[in-house]
C-alpha cells in the first residue's frame, strides 16, 4: 500500500512524488486549506456580472425613456403655462420657504414630543391586553375598547373632537394650546395602532419561549421583559417605522387647530399671494424627512428577513 504522507507545504507525498493539492495560508493552518476559484466558477461570476450590467443598463434606459414622455407629455398639456405659473413659481418659492421651514419646525418638535408618548402608550396597552388573570378583565375590556375606538375615528375628525371638545369643557387645569391639543390627539390615534403592531410582535414569539424560561423559574413579569418583549420589539421596528412616517405627515393635520405649522403657513402663502407654489414648498419638506426613514425602514426589514433566513446576523 502506497506511504502517503503530508508536508507543512501543503504537498502530498506518495512514494516520493508529491501531488498538487491546496496550500494552507499561513494564518490559517488550523481552519484548512485556502480553495482556489475553478475556471469554470470564474466565469459563472463573469458571466452574471454581465447580466446585472446589462439589467442596470436596460433599466436605467427605460426610466430615462418613460420619465422624457412623461416630461413631454405634461409639459405639452394645454393648460401646462398656467400650472407652471401656479404651482411652479420660483419668485413664491423662496418667498415662502423661510416661513415654511420655520413651520416644518414646529411639525417635528411635535412628532419629536409625540413619538415617546405614542411608544409607552401602545405597549402599556398592548401588555394590558395580555394579561389572563380574571381579576384584569376590566383593564383588558378598556384596552379592547380604546383600540377599537380611537383606530376607527379618523385622525383629523379625532384632532377636532380633541381640540375644539376638551377646551369647551372649561375644566380645571385643562390645556388650551393647539399645539399640546393636536400632539394628545394624535397619540390617542397612533397609541392604539402601536398597541395593536405591539400585540403582533408579542403574540409572534413562540411558546416555547416563555416555557423554557418558566422552567428556569423565571415569573412571568420576568419572563415578559428578559424573554419576550426583546424579541417582540426587534420584529417590531419595521412597522413601527412606517407608522412614524405616516405620524410625521399626520401633524400637519393639526393645522386645523390653527398653530402655525407648515401647512398653516403654506396657507397663508397661497392665500395672500393666490399661487400654490407655498404647498409645493411644505410636501419637499415632509418628503425631505420622509423618504429617508422610508429607505431605513427598508433597510431593518432586509435585515430582519436576512437573520430569520439565515443568511447573515443583523
Amino acid at each position: 500500500m502506497a506511504d502517503r504522507r503530508r508536508g507543512r507545504a501543503g504537498a502530498e507525498v506518495t512514494d516520493g512524488q508529491s501531488t498538487a493539492s491546496p496550500v494552507p495560508s499561513e494564518d490559517a493552518e488550523q481552519v484548512g486549506p485556502a480553495w482556489v476559484k475553478s475556471e469554470r466558477q470564474l466565469r459563472r461570476e463573469a458571466e452574471l456580472r454581465g447580466r446585472a450590467r446589462r439589467s442596470v443598463s436596460v433599466a436605467t434606459a427605460s426610466t430615462i425613456v418613460v420619465a422624457v414622455i412623461l416630461v413631454v407629455g405634461i409639459t405639452s398639456s394645454p393648460g401646462w403655462p398656467r400650472v407652471q405659473e401656479t404651482f411652479f413659481s420660483p419668485e413664491a418659492f423662496v418667498k415662502a420657504l423661510p416661513d415654511v421651514l420655520r413651520g416644518f419646525l414646529l411639525n417635528i418638535e411635535m412628532f419629536l414630543i409625540a413619538e415617546p408618548l405614542i411608544l409607552v402608550l401602545g405597549l402599556v396597552v398592548a401588555l394590558v391586553r395580555g394579561l389572563r388573570a380574571p381579576v384584569f378583565f376590566p383593564l383588558r375590556a378598556l384596552a379592547v375598547l380604546y383600540t377599537d375606538v380611537f383606530r376607527g375615528i379618523p385622525t383629523i375628525l379625532l384632532i377636532y373632537l380633541v381640540g375644539f371638545g376638551i377646551p369647551a369643557l372649561q375644566l380645571q387645569g385643562a390645556p388650551g394650546d393647539p399645539v399640546t391639543l393636536g400632539i394628545i390627539a394624535l397619540v390617542l390615534s397612533y397609541g392604539a395602532y402601536v398597541a395593536e403592531v405591539f400585540r403582533s410582535g408579542i403574540e409572534s414569539v413562540h411558546p416555547s419561549q416563555r416555557a423554557a424560561a418558566r422552567s428556569l423559574a423565571l415569573t412571568q413579569g420576568q419572563t415578559m421583559r428578559h424573554v419576550v418583549l426583546p424579541q417582540a420589539v426587534r420584529r417590531v421596528i419595521p412597522p413601527l417605522l412606517n407608522d412614524f412616517a405616516s405620524l410625521q405627515k399626520d401633524t400637519a393635520l393639526v393645522a386645523g387647530l390653527g398653530p402655525l405649522e407648515a401647512l398653516r403657513q403654506a396657507q397663508i402663502h397661497a392665500q395672500s399671494d393666490f399661487n400654490y407654489t407655498p404647498y409645493l414648498v411644505a410636501a419637499l419638506l415632509f418628503i425631505a424627512l420622509t423618504v429617508p426613514m422610508a429607505r431605513f425602514t427598508d433597510h431593518l426589514a432586509a435585515r430582519v428577513e436576512r437573520r430569520q433566513t439565515g443568511g447573515g446576523t443583523a
